[in-house]
């Protein structure tokens, strides 16, 4: 009689013929920073920090001792230094670029993505700049957020940056970044393209962390929306053609089936990023007492790198990669 349960019936067994496996070398941890001496816990988001550079340099080194190869920037920039067209974007001595380096400094085997962005330096809370007419009705500029997106991925870049991830969703900018990065010699810094990311209310606790929600509007007219699958295809192949060099899918867990569909399109390596609501969720349940964090959160893990993710952005890396190597 066939049994499909005798493949089950021990735990040796059940992990000789497991299709699917994490391990810490899966995971990038998205890092909160800002220019506070301090690090300050984020109210919206239990477990997380906003970190000084110092504190930052502590939390990715214990991280990467944990076997997570990658760490992604997110600033916190005090408003004086917003305008609506975000130049301390691409400042040289910024707070960002002062981070890639010293990370670079003190752990050279770690990989530091930057978010390629104007939304926490924008002073109208946009990824792109905002033009208004006479009634007040906003447009985004498209080819005028290219070309200060280009900008600052060339000033992450000289700073160290391995891998720089447009996440503004603005038309031909992985094109564009990459001809940038190439005539200033940065042939070797890869483009990871934020290519299916959805205009989703499980961004909310994030916006909070940065305070970097929209002043005006919202970002529906370049986030993908909810509904479509078929346009996600056509932004992979497009960013595919532009030269990007791994693709992502954010959020991850309410898009598995984006997952599944862009990994079947492209041969790229495919991020997903669980996203802040997502983590919220699972915490806000954990801290209940109705769910089992470390259980909950290595199978919602397993899943999105079953549907198709080769690496996953979460705010669980440093966790998840204790629990799975036995700490």
């Amino acid at each position: 009689m066939i049994r499909p349960r005798r493949n089950r019936r021990s735990p040796a067994i059940r992990s000789m013929v497991r299709e699917t496996s994490l391990t810490p070398a899966d995971f990038i941890l998205p890092l909160f920073l800002h220019e506070d001496a301090h690090d300050t816990p984020i109210a919206s988001m239990p477990g997380v920090t906003r970190w000084s550079l110092d504190g930052l340099l502590r939390e990715a080194g214990e991280a990467h001792a944990l076997g997570v190869p990658a760490i992604v920037l997110f600033p916190k920039i005090e408003e004086p230094l917003k305008s609506p067209h975000a130049e301390e974007c691409h400042n040289d001595v910024g707070l960002v670029p002062r981070a890639i380096r010293a990370l670079k400094a003190a752990y050279p085997s770690l990989c530091v993505i930057t978010d390629v962005a104007l939304d926490p330096y924008n002073s109208d809370g946009h990824d792109g700049v905002v033009q208004r007419n006479e009634l007040g009705e906003l447009t985004i500029l498209n080819d005028e957020t290219v070309a200060i997106l280009c900008e600052q991925a060339l000033c992450h870049a000289r700073a160290g940056a391995d891998i720089v991830a447009p996440s503004d969703m603005m038309d031909g900018r992985v094109a564009a970044i990459r001809q940038a990065l190439d005539s200033e010699d940065f042939q070797n810094v890869s483009i990871m393209s934020y290519t299916a990311k959805y205009a989703s209310a499980f961004y909310g606790p994030f916006r909070g962390a940065l305070d970097s929600a929209p002043k005006d509007g919202d970002k529906k007219t370049y986030q993908m929306d909810p509904g479509n699958s078929r346009e996600a295809i056509r932004e992979c192949l497009l960013d595919e053609a532009e030269g990007a060099d791994m693709l992502m899918v954010k959020p991850a867990g309410p898009y598995l089936d984006i997952i599944s569909k862009v990994r079947d399109t492209s041969t790229l390596p495919i991020a997903a990023y669980q996203v802040s609501g997502e983590y919220l969720m699972l915490k806000s349940a954990a801290a209940a007492g109705w769910l089992d964090e470390r259980a909950i959160v290595l199978e919602s893990l397993i899943g999105i790198k079953r549907a198709g993710a080769d690496m996953i952005l979460t705010y669980f890396a440093k966790h998840a990669a204790a629990w799975l190597r036995g700490s």
